[in-house]
């Protein structure tokens, strides 16, 4: 047995496999997806294959009744946390008209769902993070008890809306928590040519928060330093900045091909940190998990994705007359 790392920080056997079911629950869905955009079905993936741990041990531990995610493209963990559907995320993949993201219009990763405080990105990265900052200050100003949650990769941490938002959270203390999902490849752009500092989190002191780099491969530990944060930004003691150290075990997207920049060997060695195999060796070991709830876990999970696929493969698309709707105001 090893040593129960959950319970000393208020997560019980049912939160961690819950977490464990999440984080199955993205990758059967990325999975799945991948083969629908092989096979001609979908046009188009942005994967979350190696960082679910991350997402999903994050948004455990912020509060779903109270605070926003602003997430990127990848983080699918962090909206089925948030209350989107196996389903949803198809219907957004096959660009349906029940799509909860854009009605179809917009590349799947583009999350936004109002009623499970998903706030929209867009495809100009790190445009969330100023967003995120201003729905703090607009928390701030009509007196709630929220918290504001928005990632980011390691490459986002070089744009100019990183440094505006995190500037301006920092001078006023806003209840902000940045997260930056480091999965060592900003596209085709290895982390060693886009940082001259030695970590993201480095950036931090600059603006006036404490940094943090973390493994972001344990979902345990991600859970407890966003836990931190978003206690500290509750109590009015500004924002914090997480950069937890993932990989990437797919191509930037469907349309990339990362052999030009990245070896079969390097991407095969990260295959034996996975989190959804070391997290399932540790509930095991742990003795939270055997093999027959693994299975039973994973047949569930299975039966969702098959009917997501089945219910949005048959969805009706959006009418063509209805692509300018929300684009410009119509007349009463």
């Amino acid at each position: 047995m090893v040593e129960n790392r959950h319970t000393s920080i208020g997560l019980s056997d049912e939160t961690v496999l819950e977490m464990y079911e999440m984080m199955l629950l993205a990758r059967r869905l990325d999975e799945r997806m991948w083969l629908l955009n092989r096979s001609g079905k979908i046009p188009f993936v942005i994967s979350c294959q190696g960082q679910e741990a991350a997402q999903v041990g994050a948004a455990f531990a912020l509060d779903k009744k109270k605070d926003y995610v602003l997430p990127y493209y990848r983080d699918m963990g962090v909206v089925l946390t948030f209350g989107m559907t196996a389903t949803d995320i198809m219907l957004s993949g096959f660009a349906k008209a029940e799509d909860p993201n854009s009605g179809g219009r917009q590349m799947p990763g583009h999350f936004g769902q109002k009623k499970n405080r998903i706030v929209t990105g867009s495809s100009p990265v790190t445009t969330q993070v100023p967003h995120a900052v201003g729905i703090a200050l607009a928390g701030r100003m009509a007196q709630e008890d929220l918290v504001t949650f928005v990632t980011f990769g390691e490459g986002s941490s070089n744009q100019g809306d990183f440094h505006e938002g995190a500037n301006f959270a920092g001078v006023h203390k806003l209840p902000v928590i940045f997260m930056c999902e480091n999965n060592k490849y900003a596209i085709s752009v290895p982390v060693e040519k886009q940082l001259a500092c030695e970590n993201v989190a480095d950036r931090a002191q600059g603006y006036g928060m404490p940094g943090f780099t973390i493994d972001g491969n344990d979902p345990i530990e991600v859970y407890k330093y966003v836990k931190e944060a978003a206690d500290r930004a509750r109590r009015g003691e500004g924002p914090s900045l997480i950069e937890t150290i993932t990989y990437r075990l797919t191509a930037h997207s469907s349309d990339d091909d990362d052999r030009s920049y990245r070896s079969p060997d390097e991407v095969q060695q990260a295959k034996t940190n996975d989190p959804i195999i070391t997290f399932c060796a540790y509930l095991k070991e742990t003795g939270v998990m055997d093999e027959a709830l693994e299975k039973e876990i994973n047949d569930r999970i299975m039966k969702k994705v098959n009917e997501a696929t089945e219910y949005a493969e048959h969805a009706p698309y959006s009418k063509p007359e209805d692509a300018l709707t929300y684009v410009y105001a119509e007349k009463q």
